[in-house]
């Protein structure tokens, strides 16, 4: 495809994936599009181990990594609020989940937490494990990347993109030296912004012109990337539809509650990480929605009240109810495991359908 990303990286088809598995990155990548390893829930050795093997496995072919590196970021100081924990762990308590070993609770939400990478230095660790590799792109999931980081990469012949859910985000990021901007609208997963992608990507396209722009938010079938193609991106951002495919991280019990999943149950909330980010409804987030539930903290707080004093023991009892993930309001078309190459292969074939289309629909108006 005649994109500018496809020069870029030299790549066959703008087809970016985050994933935070290797195996969906390496596969990407060897089928033509850009593989990109979400760090945010891996320790620096752990990132060291997972990049090796991509190494290993890809070929040769170019990917990328995204960090979370807030713009804004207030460090917790202290204990976690005693109102909020109590109310996780009555929460718990009333729907049966055990509590964790009291002989081994301090080390199992140690090990835990160790896995998360959500501060500025956390982030900063694993760009240092990260630049050790022939990675070929640097994206940053919340705000603009320091000016020095965007230097520091290019000097190494690296990339840099951000990720955007409002014009003025995209301008900032374009005005520190970034190469691209991916146009997150309010459907994907993960954390975004309250603006819907049919009209977020044009307006980021204009904003940023003659910048590229990926567009990200519900893209998981061929017409959608015409849609963002038509609009004025250069690609596509996906990430919720390699959840369920073959090469997913995630557990079968969380799989099966995406396959499971309506179109109703992806929401938009700051239950999980403090900020806005849409995931899987579950009885936790429902929880907080009532109008007796505390505030919720912000981050990183929030991030350790859940996975601390709520994933811990709902994974070691695996209570479905209160699984959840994040994932994007793709989740309602997603019923059923697949493969990333086969994903591939569809989103391809129904794209070129579409284009089809619409030759014959101007063919006709001509």
């Amino acid at each position: 495809m005649k994109s500018a990303l496809c020069e870029m990286f030299g790549i066959e088809t703008p087809i970016f994936a985050f994933s935070h598995c290797r195996d969906v990155v390496v596969e990407v990548s060897r089928a033509g599009g850009m593989g990109v390893l979400g760090m945010g829930r891996m320790s620096p050795e752990r990132l060291k181990e997972e990049l090796t093997w991509i190494d290993a496995h890809i070929d040769g072919k170019p990917y990328g990594i995204d960090i979370v590196m807030p713009s804004t970021f207030e460090p917790l100081r202290g204990e976690l609020p005693q109102e909020q924990v109590a109310f996780v762990r009555d929460l718990l308590d009333k729907a049966g989940i055990p509590r964790l070993p009291q002989q081994d609770e301090a080390q199992i939400k140690h090990t835990l937490l160790k896995e998360l990478s959500f501060t500025p230095q956390d982030s900063q660790l694993m760009l240092d494990v990260a630049m050790e590799h022939p990675i070929k792109l640097i994206v940053n999931a919340l705000g603009s990347p320091d000016r020095a980081l965007v230097e520091r990469a290019h000097a190494r012949g690296i990339k840099v993109a951000a990720m955007a859910g409002a014009a003025k985000h995209a301008i900032r990021h374009k005005a520190l030296g970034c190469d691209f901007v991916i146009a997150v609208g309010h459907e994907a997963g993960g954390h975004t912004g309250d603006t819907t992608s049919m009209v977020l990507w044009p307006r980021i396209v204009d904003a940023v012109a003659p910048l590229p722009v990926l567009g990200a938010g519900g893209v998981g079938r061929g017409r959608q990337m015409a849609a963002a193609l038509a609009l004025g991106c250069e690609g596509v951002w996906c990430g919720s539809v390699w959840l369920t495919t073959a090469q997913s991280e995630v557990s079968p019990d969380i799989k099966a509650r995406l396959i499971e999943a309506g179109p109703n149950d992806s929401v938009h909330t700051r239950t999980v990480t403090g900020k806005p980010c849409r995931t899987l409804r579950n009885r936790f987030s429902d929880a907080w929605d009532a109008p007796d539930a505390p505030p919720v903290l912000s981050s990183p707080a929030q991030i350790q009240l859940w996975w601390g004093e709520g994933r811990t023991r709902v994974e070691r009892a695996r209570a479905r109810e209160f699984l959840t993930y994040p994932v994007g309001q793709l989740v309602g078309d997603m019923n059923a495991e697949t493969s990333v190459r086969q994903v591939m292969q569809d989103m391809l074939g129904e794209l070129v359908e579409a284009k089809q289309r619409l030759d014959d629909l101007l063919d006709d108006a001509s």
